[in-house]
């Protein structure tokens, strides 16, 4: 099932996939959800679990971020299965949804950039890193994050609820940002903010990956790893930007594709909501050496445990078997 936007927000046109497709498409989704969250829960707890990251800024920020996938994923799935399930629901669990998912995908440019400024503080100024990039001042910076967020998202829930009714927060809809959040007010500020917001990250992973640049042509191999850390981040970067030209997506697909206007609209999906998060966990944490042997030690350490118990109840069995012989 999806929602086809024509022009005007309010004007919507139902389209219905058939149950077969239906089904098909949210086992893929609810499929890659549990495996992405798998793998992210893994590396949260290898971070809970030693001292080594939790006292390292580098790494706070790292799971920050992959906390802030866990939350932004989740969402992006529960919505999409109602939209299949109940197709519209209350208005006032809408909101709480779409606010959540809303703060999470601010966050992660925001959190790239921090990343960004914490390997160039690390490289370029390395003897006053520890001075500045302290454990307490990563949480602080991490809690401003989501300040910064409110500021931007705050303003439009306080528009919706000057301009609507309070029995309109008791109806039922259709749980889609541009349809909750359609006065152009809105619109216009939201354009606004994601130009100022997106051009502050991009300044600031090009400024950080330059100045990188010139140490790592003079220093060492390190520098030359930061180098292409920041790189890293700007490609995640570029996939978090399809999270902000998405509505344009919604309305520029049907006309491309006029035949397969709920085919493209799922690989959209997948592409922009999905594909990002299952991308950070494999270059940020598979990718750092230590993280990665923390967490082959742990899955070696859960197999290795759960193919002593299958060994323990191989032999109780065995047990039981041989004594009921002389019974």
């Amino acid at each position: 099932m999806n929602i086809s936007l024509d022009g005007n927000i309010t004007q919507s046109k139902i389209l219905r996939d058939t149950f077969s497709s239906a089904v098909a498409k949210n086992v893929i989704v609810v499929g890659l959800w549990i495996s992405i969250n798998y793998m992210n829960s893994t590396l949260v707890h290898t971070f809970i679990k030693h001292e080594i990251f939790t006292g390292n800024p580098r790494y706070i920020l790292f799971i920050h971020m992959v906390l802030n996938d866990m939350i932004q994923l989740t969402v992006a799935v529960v919505l999409h299965v109602l939209s299949y399930i109940v197709f519209t629901i209350n208005v006032s669990f809408c909101c709480v949804l779409i606010m959540i998912a809303i703060f999470t995908t601010l966050n992660t440019p925001l959190n790239l950039a921090t990343m960004a400024i914490e390997r160039y503080i690390a490289i370029c100024n390395p003897l006053r890193h520890t001075q500045i990039c302290t454990v307490r001042k990563t949480y602080i910076l991490i809690s401003l994050l989501w300040v910064l967020s409110a500021i931007q998202v705050l303003p439009d829930l306080f528009i919706l609820l000057a301009t609507q009714p309070l029995s309109f927060f008791h109806t039922n809809v259709f749980c889609y940002r541009d349809y909750l959040f359609n006065n152009p007010y809105v619109i216009e500020k939201r354009n606004i903010v994601y130009i100022i917001y997106l051009s502050f990250v991009w300044f600031t992973i090009a400024y950080t990956y330059l100045k990188i640049l010139f140490v790592a042509k003079a220093v060492n191999s390190e520098a030359r790893k930061a180098q292409s850390t920041i790189i890293l981040h700007g490609i995640q970067l570029l996939m978090c930007m399809l999270t902000f030209v998405g509505p344009f997506l919604d309305r520029l697909l049907p006309s491309i594709f006029p035949m397969f206007i709920l085919e493209m609209r799922f690989v959209s999906y997948l592409i922009i909501q999905i594909i990002p998060r299952f991308i950070s966990p494999i270059v940020y944490g598979m990718r750092d050496q230590t993280f990665c042997n923390y967490v082959k030690r742990y899955l070696l350490c859960t197999m290795f445990k759960v193919r002593s118990k299958i060994n323990t109840l191989q032999t109780n069995r065995n047990l039981a078997n041989v004594s009921n012989k002389f019974i």
